[in-house]
């Protein structure tokens, strides 16, 4: 296992910093959210102006697009589908297989890791300028059954002024700390198996407490446990489900309420 953290470091080279910098989701964490709604659209789309594409390709990977062309993937497997797509970034967790590779391809210029050596995690902030990625390192379960401290991240995705995150395979609700060095989430990817990851009462919690405008349920392995998900929270959140697999969403355009945006995982193929 050495070596192949060793190697994704060595990809990722100057992603990795030693120290995080001020971030704009926790200069406006206490701001309200935009009103109005939000775009549905096709991932080869163009982007719209101040706006991000994000669209559910499979379990916990998501395409991230920005209007000027960048691309970032998260919990890369090293599959996203048929269509000839590039990442500019891609991160990773490694509680298992499906949400990492050994083997990314060395054309990605940014590769993520979200753990370092055993316990001691790791640090990101790339600034490519139209997105900013950084990473909040949370526990999780240890293969040797005991607990990997900072083995998780929780990625998060600056641009066009919107905080997007990654909660990743989070195993434990966050400290008051992780909480605030999150920052305000407008938009959060959320795994909701109900057990693999977190009991569905606790993912709740910590859905009520980061105050997103858009839940985007992931890691659900069938309907019943989605559904379970869903049922659980409707009392604090709208929910939409209109078979999509992709939205557009802006600072201006976000719901007036909290709502949960349930998208259909598709992989990326070349369209017509």
């Amino acid at each position: 296992m050495r070596w192949i953290i060793a190697g994704l470091m060595l990809i990722a080279g100057e992603a990795v910093a030693q120290e995080r910098r001020p971030s704009h989701c926790i200069a406006i964490a206490d701001a309200a959210p935009g009103i109005e709604y939000f775009h549905r659209t096709a991932w080869q789309d163009p982007v719209p102006e101040f706006s991000a594409r994000i669209s559910y390709i499979a379990h916990a990977s998501f395409l991230i697009q920005t209007r000027g062309g960048l691309n970032a993937v998260t919990d890369f497997t090293g599959f996203v589908g048929s269509a000839a797509v590039i990442p500019d970034i891609v991160t990773m967790n490694h509680a298992h297989s499906t949400h990492w590779t050994a083997h990314p391809d060395p054309a990605i210029p940014h590769v993520l890791p979200g753990w370092g050596e055993f316990g001691e995690g790791i640090e990101h902030h790339l600034d490519l300028g139209e997105m900013l990625v950084r990473n909040v390192p949370t526990d999780i379960r240890s293969v040797y059954g005991g607990v990997e401290e900072r083995g998780n991240s929780i990625f998060v995705f600056e641009v066009e002024g919107l905080c997007i995150g990654h909660l990743g395979h989070l195993h434990h609700i966050p400290s008051d700390e992780q909480f605030a060095a999150l920052g305000r989430l407008d938009v959060v990817m959320a795994p909701v198996d109900g057990g693999t990851t977190m009991p569905l009462p606790e993912m709740i919690e910590v859905l009520k407490r980061l105050k997103s405008s858009i839940i985007i349920p992931m890691h659900w392995f069938s309907d019943f446990s989605l559904e379970r998900f869903l049922v659980d929270i409707r009392d604090e959140f709208l929910v939409e489900r209109d078979g999509k697999s992709e939205l557009v969403v802006s600072l201006r355009t976000l719901p007036d309420r909290p709502t949960v945006v349930v998208l259909e995982p598709q992989y990326l193929i070349e369209q017509e």
